[in-house]
């Protein structure tokens, strides 16, 4: 209850018969537990100011609940939101609100039916005709609500105790109800062959499509659906109570191929965590995403996670390009390096003696990197990492992707960002993206959506790969792929085809996380296998799958 608001002075005694308006009648309990109210509860009076007369306290009677609560529900009811609101101790408050339930919710037809009195609270049944677009018939909503009839203190009348959750119980104080259009219209999403793609059918895409709604919705031919629902102060959805139509969806061409997403799904079935990507090397054009589990975290395209060995193939871009490194030219690949305190080994500690850097990098030699910490810059892996290769610029993929992060480190941090550990972080989407500006030569920001639906501009790295050197890292990864860590998962692969594994270790996890990117022709794929152990062994049979998948 309100302190001190002025609220219409009702007679001691009602003579207004609840039911004529289409209310059940209450049986009155008294405190006797007689029906009828012949055991009327105790009233106090508290003594008037001079010449004024005493002022009725102490709780409402079963009576006065009952007519008090009867009589603001019809008025209600019949569209008299003043005089329901003279009825509360928030008079301006209620008259709002309720004027609003008629015009904002587009109400119409409503029926307000009383249930049995628990004391002063009275629960109730809304029931209106909500009409919500011009050629439709209105929609019927029903809904539970409450009321608490308290004694005003000044005048000692029954009155309703206003709140916002009389009009609705989900409302708090600043909140009100509103029919509108339920955001973007639904999209019809198609495959880049016209195949529909469905959240039914495919449920790991089911987020994205949600997400492409939202997004790209109004940029189709699409009619929005309507909903009731609760906006704060500002408009802002709060929460959707009744959804009145689903609309008439738009088409919404993707880059996506339904057989390609087919072959995504089947590679990481069985597997607890999984996640991986494939695109199109010459255009960006991303044809699979999936996840396990489909309803999880998108880690495919939103994951930060630190890439391992596969980020070898950015940082050997760097070295050629600095002459600190040369395919066929003698490279260390000792068993132990130590740079800024930490001592960096291989796997199982092997070495390599006399080898050259191609040797190295086939067969993921930590210390061939690590040996060059010491002529590098802090920040030179980062501007490669981001200049070449897109790595932390703004993609505008057309759904929400974390777009990687190489941070500028110093002494054993910087060091092991060489080999993707330290900061560096990455997804699938992004290490596939590696091996696709490997294949094409260019960084090609990978898209779910055209941009030509909506215009937005898609990143560009500041600078290529040289053709020369380019031409270097698809020979490294050519021999990984076929006589190095990579040559199981890639075994009997044709035409043009490269790959690089990786295992990146995780603090507190027992195996490392798997990944392996590569590409073949002009399709770019990668995976990630948490947990799981040897990228080549884990991750490598899944992004082989997903390539083959390919005709």
């Amino acid at each position: 209850m309100r302190d001190g608001r002025k609220v219409a002075v009702i007679g001691a005694v009602f003579t207004a018969v609840v039911g004529a308006a289409g209310f059940g009648a209450y049986t009155l309990i008294g405190d006797s537990g007689a029906a009828g109210g012949e055991g009327r509860q105790d009233v106090a009076f508290s003594d008037g100011r001079a010449g004024e007369p005493a002022v009725e306290t102490g709780p409402p009677s079963p009576e006065e609940v009952r007519e008090t609560a009867g009589r603001f529900l019809r008025a209600w009811q019949e569209g008299k939101a003043d005089e329901a609101a003279a009825l509360t101790d928030d008079e301006a408050a209620a008259a709002e609100a309720l004027t609003g339930f008629r015009k904002d919710v587009r109400a119409s037809g409503v029926r307000l039916e009383p249930g049995a009195a628990a004391g002063a609270d009275v629960p109730f049944t809304v029931t209106a005709e909500v009409e919500y677009d011009k050629g439709e018939r209105p929609a019927t909503w029903t809904y539970e609500s409450e009321l608490t009839v308290v004694r005003d203190d000044r005048s000692g009348e029954p009155v309703v105790d206003w709140e916002a959750s009389v009009l609705h119980p989900a409302l708090t104080d600043g909140q009100k109800l509103e029919t509108a259009e339920a955001g973007a219209p639904p999209i019809k999403a198609l495959d880049r062959n016209g195949a529909e793609l469905t959240a039914e059918a495919h449920p790991e895409l089911a987020a994205i499509l949600a997400d492409l709604r939202k997004r790209f919705g109004d940029r189709t031919d699409g009619k929005p659906g309507y909903e009731t629902r609760i906006v704060d102060a500002a408009g802002k959805e709060v929460k959707t109570l009744k959804r009145l139509s689903k609309g008439t969806p738009g088409e919404l061409r993707t880059t996506l191929d339904a057989k390609v997403q087919k072959a995504a799904v089947q590679a990481i079935a069985g597997k607890p965590k999984a996640s991986v990507v494939a695109l199109k090397a010459g255009t960006g054009e991303i044809l699979a995403v999936a996840n396990t589990p489909a309803d999880g975290f998108n880690t495919a395209f939103k994951g930060s996670l630190a890439p391992g060995s596969t980020m070898k193939v950015v940082t050997a871009s760097m070295l050629i390009e600095k002459g600190l490194a040369s395919s066929a030219k003698q490279h260390p690949c000792p068993k132990y390096f130590t740079h800024g305190g930490w001592r960096f080994q291989n796997l199982d500690k092997f070495e390599i003696n006399g080898g050259t850097f191609a040797q190295s990098f086939a067969a993921s030699c930590n210390t061939a990197f690590i040996s060059q910490a010491g002529e590098l810059s802090d920040d030179d892996l980062t501007k490669q990492a981001r200049d070449v290769f897109g790595i932390g610029l703004n993609w505008q993929v057309g759904t929400a992707t974390f777009d990687g992060s190489v941070p500028v480190q110093s002494d054993a941090q910087m060091a092991a960002s060489l080999i993707g550990q330290g900061g560096v972080r990455a997804n699938p989407l992004i290490m596939a993206s590696v091996s696709a500006t490997v294949k094409s030569g260019v960084f090609r920001q990978p898209y779910i959506v055209s941009p030509e639906v909506d215009g937005r501009t898609l990143a560009k790295a500041p600078r290529t790969l040289s053709p020369a050197v380019a031409q270097e890292l698809r020979s490294l990864m050519r021999l990984t792929a076929t006589s190095g860590s990579a040559a199981e998962a890639m075994a009997g692969a044709t035409g043009d085809f490269g790959a690089k594994t990786g295992s990146a270790e995780v603090d507190g996890q027992k195996k490392p996380n798997a990944w392996f990117t590569a590409y073949r022709g002009d399709i770019a794929a990668a995976a990630v296998v948490p947990a799981s152990g040897h990228g080549g062994k884990n991750a490598g049979p899944v992004v082989r799958q997903v390539l083959d998948s390919v005709g």
